[in-house]
């Protein structure tokens, strides 16, 4: 299934989980595409080489639908629907692109921004910074409140690092940490502002029950969590 979906472009990601079902007809944009029964919105874009921007979605993961980027218009529906959790439905007629749908994802990924190192903004190499591209998004509007960027950053595990001043709490690490690893090791602690990947009550990811398998580093869309080997001479922000 996986070669199938993928029909051998290892860079594309489909944003959500292959399925297997009765196939149905859609067009995104205006191009038809045929996709099995209970596949996404997002996957059906991207098969249709319309690629739906995207931050807590990958298709090595089941749809979670957090972070509200990857918001379509469909017609005869009210509202902004997540593309990787709305499933498809025969003769759906999806937009992926729109002055509405630009402003609605320019003002999530402005906050996202706005508790994001400034000096990692410009310049940037992880798939945030590529959504932010994509989006047209490089800044914000909002004065300096409240913020996670004086929180320390955890060194401990021997092979990667943890700095929070970079996580939006996507919960990508968490879900491959149960779905792939099934370790279940990091959960998000508390709500709202004070919402944190946490490896354990008050562990660091060494003493927790990590095992280093690196699942979720490679899941981390921010590059929040990173192999520590890409740094010669230590981390520093910036």
């Amino acid at each position: 299934m996986w070669a199938e979906l993928r029909d051998l472009r290892e860079n594309i990601d489909f944003g959500t989980p292959p399925r297997s079902g009765t196939e149905v007809t859609i067009t995104v944009d205006g191009v038809a595409v045929k996709v099995p029964s209970g596949s996404s919105v997002m996957l059906a874009a991207a098969k249709a080489g319309k690629n739906v921007p995207k931050l807590c979605a990958t298709d090595t993961l089941e749809p979670f639908g957090s972070c509200r980027v990857c918001l379509v218009e469909i017609e005869g529906r009210r509202g902004y629907p997540a593309s990787c959790t709305t499933l498809v439905e025969e003769g759906m007629a999806v937009t992926t692109q729109s002055d509405k749908l630009q402003a609605l994802r320019k003002g999530v990924l402005e906050l996202y921004l706005s508790d994001f190192p400034e000096q990692d903004i410009e310049g940037g190499w992880s798939e945030f910074h590529n959504t932010l591209q994509q989006c047209g998004v490089s800044s914000h509007p909002y004065e300096k409140g409240d913020h996670h960027q004086d929180a320390p950053v955890d060194e401990s595990n021997p092979y990667f690092l943890f700095d929070p001043a970079k996580c939006i709490v996507c919960s990508r690490c968490v879900r491959a940490c149960e779905e792939i690893q099934g370790t279940f090791a990091l959960t998000i602690s508390a709500r709202g502002f004070e919402s944190e990947v946490a490896a354990g009550p008050n562990h660091s990811f060494f003493e927790s029950e990590c095992v280093s398998c690196g699942a979720c580093v490679q899941t981390c869309p921010t590059q929040a969590l990173v192999e520590k080997s890409l740094f010669e001479g230590g981390y520093q922000r910036g």
